[in-house]
């Protein structure tokens, strides 16, 4: 593939990762031939990450981990990123071909974007799940180092928004998380993820998002969405969620798969987050401090 720019003076890459040498492969062979500068922050590997992140020509820089959102603020204050532009990348994501031209033919001519936008194609256990609402998804994953912020309120996942316009770009990011292909492995980490969803939940309530946000970009209409989602009846959302999914938003069309996803979506992780969510209201009812208390980093560290 022909690049139409040079991007070893126009983007830096970015990639968290903690045991991700089944991941991280992927993620940077799909980078190969770009000429760009791509860091690994590394929290901790104990496995083969690291020596496959060099031998690909990555950068390996070593952070403790808190969460996510702490991490990523961490790498873009920290790291030496002389690039105008940054690609923040997980490790279990890979670019298409056709999304590498889309951000080629960006760099060539930005004008004023200062972000763009990247459609997901989420994978699990093998299978795209196309349908439920989860494709298109857009993330802002592009962005001008000097225009992005992190919101570092954000305990489970991490949430970036850049001042100034953005745009969507063509072609696919791929999340296939080899890591969560043994189903033990994906319950274990959103059991982990409940509690810290649960705690945040209850953090922001109170917070209020207008409803011109459904008018604003993707990232903004789903905070939108998931305010409304917080108003709704506790126990009685995990039902609504995969009948929303699995029914109207057509989920069954992928199978046993999409099966699988969207009922332990909703009657695994998002029942848990509503049972955590009444222990931490009965807990706070008679020590107020305690759904306050930081994350810890063996809450959100997953492979």
């Amino acid at each position: 593939m022909t690049s139409l720019v040079q991007p070893r003076s126009t983007l830096t890459v970015v990639v968290l990762t903690v045991n991700e040498e089944r991941n991280l492969p992927a993620c940077l062979d799909s980078l190969t031939g770009w000429g760009c500068p791509i860091f690994v922050v590394d929290s901790g590997s104990t496995d083969r990450t690291a020596a496959i992140a060099r031998h690909r020509g990555a950068q390996v820089v070593e952070h403790a981990f808190e969460t996510h959102a702490t991490q990523w603020k961490w790498a873009l204050a920290h790291l030496p990123l002389d690039a105008d532009w940054v690609l923040a990348l997980d490790a279990d994501q890979r670019l298409t071909p056709e999304l590498r031209s889309a951000i080629d033919r960006l760099l060539a001519h930005p004008g004023q974007a200062t972000g763009a936008f990247l459609c997901r194609r989420q994978v699990f256990r093998g299978k795209w799940i196309r349908f439920g609402g989860y494709y298109p998804k857009y993330l802002l994953k592009l962005f001008r180092r000097a225009a992005v912020s992190v919101d570092e309120a954000d305990l489970v996942d991490h949430h970036f928004s850049v001042a100034g316009p953005v745009t969507k770009l063509s072609g696919d990011l791929i999340e296939d998380n080899q890591n969560e292909a043994a189903i033990a492995v994906w319950t274990a980490k959103h059991n982990r993820y409940a509690v810290l969803q649960a705690r945040q939940d209850l953090l922001q309530q109170g917070a209020r998002i207008g409803a011109s946000a459904l008018l604003g970009p993707p990232d903004r209409r789903m905070q939108y969405l998931k305010q409304l989602w917080g108003h709704l009846p506790p126990y009685v959302r995990p039902c609504l969620y995969v009948f929303y999914r699995y029914v109207l938003r057509l989920g069954f069309l992928d199978g046993k798969q999409g099966f699988v996803f969207h009922v332990l979506q909703a009657f695994w992780y998002r029942l848990l987050v509503d049972i955590n969510l009444d222990e931490l209201r009965q807990s706070q009812a008679s020590d107020p401090a305690a759904a306050s208390e930081p994350a810890k980093p063996s809450d959100v560290r997953s492979t």
